[in-house]
């Protein structure tokens, strides 16, 4: 599979006012949240201030509080566009959470992150969305506590179990699809549904599947057209890219989940994120090589209907609710997948990781625990041990992980690296 090295597309979010959604009831029961009625109308806070360099007044309404005095800050667990995710312990009581901090850097960022804590809010008590405790603010950053996810992301659970049928993955798409559902009834497009933004809740074998990252979340009205660019390369909808979209990008973003699933690979990808973008416009769809032959109809058929081109045609999150392969004891085979699905899915995992530490290592803000595991990636590709990777054992490594970047991004990343080489 040649790939490039893929960043997360610009957010440039135009200002916009929540505004309940107008959808039909649906006829799925599911967990009604805990702190809101369906379609409440949220609050907002007070107005932003115009230059967040000179901001008196808290984005959050609330005096300014310092995190550290309840919270015990841990070890990272990630770094997103909008912030960096550390491991937190309440001092009061002792439990564990993930709290999300976000600088405060300019009008746009202080707009995102007041939409996200509504937004997060709004949500807060559905079965499969990351559950929000509290949001605190200091004078540089917003800091939101949130339930601890320890059960790993989506795709790493697939891969560490080492089997995987299409019962399985139907099981795990339900509640994908579930989610998306639940957030269009309450008026939310999330924008970003990619594997890394979905989390077991814990390391049990039944544990649910949570929907995280809201910072590309806006509120949606019905019929109304949306033209910022955001998402990421291999799962963002050609309408997306036309500049012209609603709510149904995110049923798109669950069909490629579905196709890497049960393939191992994205339905869409070049060798660059141009490349990307020219096949996803294309929309030519590959169901005829492996595996597909071996693949049930119904998968497939679910499959093209949330990968339909025009998005007046695609199926909705309700109507794939209701599809035999998706349905609980439905169509969906319990043969397993063959090992080289698995396979692919790891390449294509492990080759997203070695992205995304090059992309960190190119703006230079690695933590210590990932420059390590870096090094030892380039210590793997040093072939010769000269002590240097030259243009071809990089080029080659990175083949190994199942990317084939182009010789401009595999420059890029040996200029990035000879200038912190002294790790």
């Amino acid at each position: 599979m040649g790939v490039g090295f893929s960043k997360v597309l610009t957010h440039t979010t135009d200002d916009e006012i929540p505004i309940s959604s107008t959808d039909s009831a649906p006829q799925l029961t599911y967990k009604q949240p805990r702190k809101n009625l369906l379609f409440p109308r949220p609050l907002l806070p007070p107005a932003m201030p115009t230059q967040c360099s000179s901001q008196t007044e808290p984005v959050l309404g609330k005096p300014y509080v310092k995190i550290k005095h309840m919270y015990e800050m841990k070890k990272e667990l990630g770094r997103g566009k909008f912030g960096v995710t550390y491991l937190c312990v309440e001092k009061a009581t002792g439990i564990a959470y993930a709290c999300k901090s976000i600088a405060k850097k300019g009008p746009q960022e202080v707009e995102n992150v007041r939409r996200e804590v509504m937004i997060l809010q709004h949500l807060s008590g559905q079965h499969n969305i990351v559950e929000f405790k509290e949001a605190y603010e200091d004078r540089e950053k917003v800091h939101l506590v949130m339930e601890l996810c320890s059960g790993g992301e989506l795709f790493h659970r697939v891969v560490t179990k080492g089997r995987h049928s299409e019962r399985e993955a139907a099981t795990v798409m339900r509640q994908i699809v579930k989610v998306v559902h639940v957030c269009h009834f309450m008026g939310v497009m999330h924008r970003d549904l990619k594997p890394e933004n979905f989390l077991f809740a814990t390391k049990d074998e039944d544990a649910p599947l949570k929907l995280t990252d809201f910072g590309s979340s806006v509120f949606f009205h019905t019929g109304e057209v949306y033209k910022d660019i955001v998402g990421n390369a291999y799962y963002v909808a050609p309408e997306v890219l036309k500049r012209n979209y609603g709510k149904e990008i995110d049923v798109w973003n669950a069909g490629v989940i579905l196709y890497i699933l049960l393939s191992g690979v994205p339905p869409f990808w070049a060798e660059t994120e141009k490349g990307v973008f020219v096949e996803v416009l294309g929309g030519k769809l590959d169901m005829d090589s492996e595996p597909w032959p071996s693949t049930s109809d119904a998968a497939k058929d679910l499959i093209r209907k949330m990968l339909t081109y025009d998005p007046k045609e695609r199926i909705t999150a309700a109507e794939a609710l209701e599809h035999p392969w998706l349905k609980e004891g439905g169509e969906a085979s319990e043969k397993h997948e063959d090992n080289a699905v698995l396979n692919r899915m790891e390449q294509f995992k492990a080759m997203n990781q070695m992205k995304k530490l090059a992309m960190k290592v190119i703006a230079e803000n690695l933590s210590e625990e990932e420059t390590k595991g870096l090094r030892q990636m380039f210590n793997n590709m040093d072939t010769d041990n000269s002590g240097t990777i030259t243009f071809e054992e990089l080029k080659s490594g990175l083949s190994r992980l199942g990317s084939l970047p182009s010789e401009s991004e595999i420059r890029q990343l040996l200029n990035a690296v000879s200038s912190i080489h002294d790790w």
